[in-house]
């Protein structure tokens, strides 16, 4: 096994001091989110099928972070990357992608995660060997989330009653949901979404500052039926609350971090009693471009 791969998972669950709101830490990660999971659960399965040839290049249309991890991990199994993302996207996840070795191509902003895909759907046809590993649709994204985080949250805090998460790929919710309810079917499981790109819901998708998720369509990956209830977070909460957990906690956390915890915070002030799980899926570190902490 790499040694960089151990450094993957097992991600602390820390309690917010005077609640019962428990929050998992994912930017401890080898490359500081969430997304090293899916990413690395996908191409390990890409490479147990023989997806993944001799010339083969990875593509990913990202947001970022998955873009991140599959720079990373291309890195660790020398594997060329391009990694496609809107030009909304922090500088700070720009260059993390570029650090690591793998080449950038940024599409409209406007056009959101739509824009990034189509021009992926373009270059594949034009590349037969550029392989993708489909994260909005590839069950092994929600797989992997069911393998280690949800078993991990449940190890950490066995009698957990309602789960949090905004929903991007639609991953991290439906692997961590569907191990939760399998373990106690009276979990509560909540999807998140933007109040401006409110699709989910049955509204029209829109431009939003909370970078991660509301991909401005509804992924494959996302099972609605685990979802007990949709609530939608407006950019200021989740940013307000972004800069909150920093100043209160000494903890740094990403724009889409500080949207789940306002939603825990809100679920918290109508269940006072209940054990509440969400998820902070990267740091802040990517965001002080873009983030105004004066």
């Amino acid at each position: 096994m790499k040694e960089t791969l151990k450094l993957i998972g097992n991600t602390p669950l820390y309690r917010i001091e005077n609640t019962n709101i428990y929050v998992k830490l994912e930017k401890f990660n080898a490359a500081g989110s969430i997304k090293d999971r899916a990413v690395l659960g996908m191409l390990k399965k890409a490479m147990e099928k023989g997806t993944i040839k001799k010339d083969s290049v990875l593509i990913e249309a990202t947001s970022g972070n998955t873009g991140i991890a599959l720079a990373m991990l291309g890195a660790i199994y020398h594997l060329p990357v391009i990694i496609i993302m809107p030009e909304t996207m922090s500088m700070e996840r720009r260059k993390l992608i570029q650090a690591y070795g793998a080449e950038l191509i940024l599409t409209e902003g406007a056009k959101g995660m739509q824009g990034s895909l189509d021009a992926l759907a373009s270059l594949q046809k034009e590349h037969p060997n550029y392989i993708t590993l489909s994260q909005f649709d590839n069950p092994d994204n929600p797989q992997f989330h069911y393998e280690t985080t949800g078993k991990e949250i449940l190890e950490q805090l066995p009698d957990v009653d309602i789960f949090v998460a905004g929903i991007g790929t639609g991953g991290t919710f439906t692997g961590v949901a569907r191990r939760l309810k399998e373990a106690n079917p009276n979990i509560r499981c909540v999807a998140g979404e933007p109040k401006d790109s409110a699709i989910i819901s049955g509204h029209q998708p829109g431009p939003h500052k909370i970078q991660g998720i509301g991909a401005n369509f509804i992924p494959a990956n996302f099972d609605k039926e685990l979802a007990d209830d949709v609530m939608l977070i407006s950019n200021e909460e989740a940013i307000e609350e972004t800069k909150n957990f920093a100043r209160t906690t000494g903890i740094l956390v990403g724009i889409s971090s500080g949207g789940n915890i306002a939603l825990a915070k809100r679920l918290a002030a109508y269940y006072p009693n209940k054990k509440i799980v969400t998820i902070a899926p990267d740091g802040g570190e990517k965001y002080l471009s873009v983030l105004d902490f004066d």
